[in-house]
């Protein structure tokens, strides 16, 4: 499992992206830029069609933060594309598919006894380490404007109080 500050797991897996193109995807792909890796458990479910889509409607303020979002299931890429065609349309970022399960294995995310990955995010920093991980319960989905406010911490370098916003005040230290 990784720990903050650590360098991520490095993966190589498929993914498909807008248009149902399936390309490799390997996490040095995005060397130098910020990157929100998110798992969850399964396509074709209840909970995780409301996380990819939020994350969709939020992406442009991901990009304009200069960050990428990688959305990971152990689906495989036929399920992937199916899943898009027939009920999420283009989303934006690619979807990998990890059916071996590795990815989220090696990011402390699966659940070996049910197969599947729970709710896992992760911010990685350009130089590849974990900035930030969250990880919860299946049956909560997870607010990718919590994540983007996160994100915009962590891109800061300083001390920013909960509930902090990109623009609010940051913490000065008493000297």
């Amino acid at each position: 499992m990784p720990m903050i500050n650590q360098p991520a797991p490095h993966f190589n897996a498929q993914a498909v992206f807008d248009g149902g193109e399936v390309k490799d995807i390997s996490l040095s792909n995005y060397k130098g830029k910020w990157v929100i890796l998110f798992f969850y458990p399964l396509d074709f479910t209840f909970v995780c069609p409301t996380e990819l889509t939020q994350f969709r409607e939020h992406l442009a303020e991901f990009t304009a933060s200069g960050a990428v979002v990688l959305g990971c299931s152990v689906d495989s890429v036929h399920s992937h594309k199916r899943w898009l065609r027939d009920d999420l349309g283009n989303l934006g970022y690619p979807l990998i598919a990890d059916l071996t399960k590795r990815i989220a294995k090696d990011y402390g995310v699966l659940f070996e006894d049910r197969g599947i990955a729970t709710r896992g995010t992760f911010i990685i920093d350009p130089d590849q380490k974990v900035q930030y991980m969250g990880i919860h319960n299946t049956s909560v989905g997870r607010d990718a404007k919590e994540i983007l406010r996160v994100l915009q911490g962590c891109q800061s370098g300083e001390l920013c109080q909960a509930g902090w916003k990109k623009g609010d005040m940051y913490i000065t230290p008493l000297k």
